[in-house]
């Protein structure tokens, strides 16, 4: 593997505005690698400046975990230069677009827009984490499922052109008129196809463990054995739910292996059981991004921001 100065390795997918010019944004990797190969005397194109970032916050945090913010519901007034300003002054690495917001990163941008969305992160200490879309599949009417996938595929390309690196989709219930293994196998069958899609992009598609009865963790580790594809991972969210049953660690234990990206709450007021929870993350070597998502709305979201790193800081030590 080529690497970079200071180790980091080379990208796998090519910046918009590297030496060979194209025509659309949306071009998958695999249509440069032979182009790639003819460019190897050229000098080697680094990561973004904002990845480095990000790999010099979690080191002086002490450990291989990321920090970043869900834009949901804390930085949903924000626009991009705003959430660049405010996670660069709370120390938070990374954001994830959650769509409908006030940064406008929707599918509707063109390709000049995209290039200016990806540009102004790539510039700042702040990485595009991926998308929050609201993508899910369970819908009894296959048209609905139908429209889901093809808005999924959608996100895809915009988080691709914008330096991401996923899109978060989720399912969002059990319809109660078809037996549960009907729809679990249904959610399965369009994971996989969004999958293999956004493998050509070199995106990941992160399943939220959401929903109601689709949050409860066996059930979600059923979806994740029915879309069986390496490129559909888990968003752990943190839910109470997580110590149903047999309890945390248990259920933890059935979706570990695919864990990518972990939502996490207000770590100064949730009483969700954080310590054991970093204690699983630690004991996987888990080096992803744990991303705040909070509902209550404090009245300094900045301050909140820095209470909480230090939290997370202290949680990920050791």
């Amino acid at each position: 593997m080529v690497s970079a100065p200071g180790g980091h390795p080379a990208p796998t997918s090519f910046p918009v505005d590297f030496d060979l010019k194209v025509n659309a944004m949306t071009v998958p990797r695999r249509h440069f690698l032979q182009a790639a190969a003819s460019l190897a005397v050229l000098p080697c194109l680094w990561p973004a400046h904002s990845v480095l970032q990000a790999d010099e916050n979690q080191a002086a945090s002490g450990t291989q975990m990321k920090l970043g913010l869900v834009t949901y519901e804390w930085g949903k007034n924000w626009d991009v230069p705003t959430l660049i300003k405010n996670c660069t002054a709370a120390n938070f690495s990374g954001v994830e677009l959650r769509t409908t917001h006030k940064h406008g990163v929707e599918i509707k941008l063109d390709a000049a827009q995209r290039e200016q969305v990806r540009k102004q992160f790539a510039d700042s200490a702040v990485a595009v984490v991926g998308l929050g879309s609201t993508c899910e599949y369970h819908a009894v009417d296959q048209a609905v499922v139908r429209k889901n996938i093809e808005e999924t595929k959608d996100f895809v390309r915009l988080s691709h052109d914008i330096g991401g690196t996923g899109v978060k989709v989720r399912p969002n219930g059990l319809p109660a008129q078809v037996p549960v293994e009907q729809t679990v196998t249904q959610i399965g069958a369009a994971l996989h196809e969004v999958a293999e899609f956004a493998k050509d992009f070199g995106q990941e598609i992160r399943v939220e463990v959401h929903g109601a009865g689709t949050s409860e963790v066996p059930v979600l580790h059923q979806i994740m054995q029915a879309a069986n594809h390496k490129n559909a991972v888990v968003c752990w969210n943190c839910n109470k739910s997580d110590m149903n049953g047999a309890g945390l660690a248990a259920n933890f234990k059935l979706l570990q292996d695919k864990i990518r990206t972990v939502h996490i709450h207000d770590l100064t007021k949730n009483n969700y059981p954080w310590e054991e929870l970093f204690t699983l993350l630690k004991g996987i070597s888990f080096n992803g991004w744990t991303l705040m998502e909070e509902s209550h709305v404090p009245d300094d979201i900045v301050a909140a921001m820095k209470e909480n790193r230090a939290v997370w800081e202290k949680l990920t030590a050791g």
